[in-house]
């Protein structure tokens, strides 16, 4: 073992969230309550290449087009299922990952029914960086 090898368990275990790679997308926030919208955005920002918020679905909708997202993380309280269905329509290549303070299955799979990656809890940063990743890596894949 040289100097520079650490095998140590704490190494080990912050490697399988290393999702930093994947860097080049562009996220836009639409949550109801500010305050939490502006801590999801500076949890995310050392995930993906840009990271904006959106205070309102018209205000989301010019920030995609601005931004070039790929992403847009929707508060369900802001938006209802058919919205989801209607940007996925606008948007072709944006990836919807919803958040709900109230998520159940029920919601969760309402909202990949109309068109979302995943339906999070809005404080479950992991959750909402692997299910916008997994999609585009999926998408590349499958265009490869």
């Amino acid at each position: 073992m040289t100097a520079g090898d650490d095998f140590s368990p704490a190494v080990k275990t912050a490697k399988p969230f290393e999702v930093n790679r994947m860097k080049p997308l562009n996220l836009i926030v639409a949550q109801c309550n500010p305050q939490s919208a502006e801590i999801l955005a500076e949890n995310l920002q050392n995930h993906f290449k840009g990271v904006s918020l959106a205070h309102d679905l018209r205000e989301l909708r010019l920030s995609i087009v601005k931004n070039r997202a790929d992403v847009a993380v929707l508060d369900l309280e802001m938006a209802p299922l058919s919205e989801i269905s209607s940007l996925r329509r606008e948007f072709n290549n944006l990836e919807i990952v919803c958040t709900h303070r109230l998520a159940d299955e029920h919601l969760w799979s309402a909202a990949l029914g109309a068109g979302a990656a995943d339906c999070c809890h809005p404080s479950d940063v992991r959750g909402i960086v692997l299910a916008a990743n997994r999609t585009h890596i999926m998408a590349r894949t499958t265009a490869a």
